[in-house]
């Protein structure tokens, strides 16, 4: 029997943080059920006691799906497709020979909420959010449109594993409004082992992911800038694959980091529905850890490399936590809408207009709403409110 060294993440009166373990394989007698370190690192079997992501919808924007997939069956809602109408995809150079263009969003998927497959979901790959429902937006340069769409309809976290044109100033605007109506924006910091900081991550109100490996150490493939604000596992995961419905791989990179932060961030909603992306985010931060060799070294946090630490979803689920400020502790949009943070749950009059219309209006028409008051008649009152100003100035920032 195979023993693998796993990175696991306790609560206990004993255990404060990081143990590095060494296990026998899974009882599962699925072999991508037993890869899967992540979860065994998260101790993920005692979290689902607790949250699972069920009535939490993630919204995820990629290339492509296999929706059809035998660990993703019945996890998709109904999406939407945001084509570049200046550019047949063609692939580009994202993919690799013999990539199916389906892989990278499949993969992504099923790290949030993969539910497996056989009696009782026994056999193929689980997400650490398998309760979650997963709202599939495929989309090239047109993500700030999809970012849109998703706080429109429902969404309440947003998965972000890509990086989008640096000349895109709509990307940081979107973001601004996901954040303000309630809905919290994960982004992967790129996988360049360099300083350059990448939109979305460097977008304020996103939180930026890097990428740890088993150990507890950052990839070194993971950037490292003011964008990092926590780190996931990312390093040889197992993942579902698009080339059929019963394909699997193995892959590093934060897109996987940003997957796994996606699903904790389900798991916090289904049990702290009325906190803000903010306090979300605190909760993550309040709970992250540092291997003990990195603690050693004494760094400002957050540090470049680091962030706050790696997640540790079930402390965050778990510890008691003062919700504190509705920004919380990263960097938010400066503004009129980071002062306008509502109760965190996507409004449910956005996927039919309603409130929802009519604050996107205001936000980005640049044209006041007529509002009609009835006092003993009726009284005509416009009111001219300004644009808001761009926050894309502050992408890089």
């Amino acid at each position: 029997m195979r023993v693998t060294r796993t990175l696991r993440a306790t609560i206990g009166a004993a255990l404060t943080g990081a143990l590095f373990l060494a296990t026998g394989s899974s009882a599962v007698a699925d072999q991508n059920r037993d890869a899967q370190w992540p979860l065994t690192a998260f101790g993920a079997q005692d979290i689902w006691k607790k949250a699972t992501g069920e009535g939490v919808t993630v919204a995820v924007i990629e290339r492509a799906f296999r929706t059809t997939h035998q660990d993703l069956t019945g996890q998709f809602l109904p999406g939407k497709d945001f084509p570049d109408p200046t550019k047949k995809d063609d692939g580009g150079p994202y993919l690799k020979p013999g990539e199916d263009p389906r892989d990278h969003g499949t993969s992504m998927a099923g790290l949030i909420a993969g539910h497996g497959h056989g009696p009782a979901g026994s056999a193929g790959m689980k997400g650490l959010a398998p309760g979650a429902k997963l709202f599939p937006l495929t989309a090239q340069k047109t993500a700030p449109a999809a970012t849109r769409y998703a706080v429109d309809h429902g969404a309440d976290v947003i998965n972000m594993s890509f990086l989008a044109d640096p000349n895109e100033p709509d990307m940081c605007e979107s973001i601004h409004y996901a954040v303000q109506k309630g809905v919290v924006v994960v982004a992967g910091v790129g996988n360049d082992g360099a300083s350059e900081k990448n939109l979305p991550s460097a977008c304020p109100g996103a939180i930026g992911v890097g990428a740890v490996d088993e150990y507890g150490q950052v990839w070194e493939k993971s950037n490292y800038n003011s964008a990092v604000d926590l780190l996931a596992p990312g390093v040889d995961v197992p993942v579902l694959g698009g080339k059929s419905d019963s394909h699997y791989g193995t892959t590093s990179g934060t897109s996987v980091a940003t997957a796994y932060v996606s699903a904790a961030v389900a798991l916090l909603r289904e049990k702290y529905p009325d906190l803000t992306p903010g306090q979300i985010a605190n909760r993550l931060v309040k709970t992250a850890r540092l291997t003990p060799s990195v603690k050693k070294k004494h760094l400002k946090l957050p540090d470049a490399h680091y962030g706050y630490g790696y997640i540790v979803p079930e402390a965050a689920l778990n510890e008691n936590i003062p919700a504190g400020p509705a920004e919380g502790p990263l960097p938010m949009p400066k503004g009129k809408a980071s002062s306008q943070l509502d109760a965190g749950k996507p409004n449910p009059d956005a996927p039919m207009g309603g409130k929802a219309a009519m604050e996107r209006a205001l936000l980005y028409g640049g044209i006041g709403l007529g509002v009609l008051l009835v006092v003993g008649g009726v009284v005509a009152v416009v009111v001219a409110i300004r644009r808001r100003k761009s926050v894309s100035s502050q992408s890089w920032g």
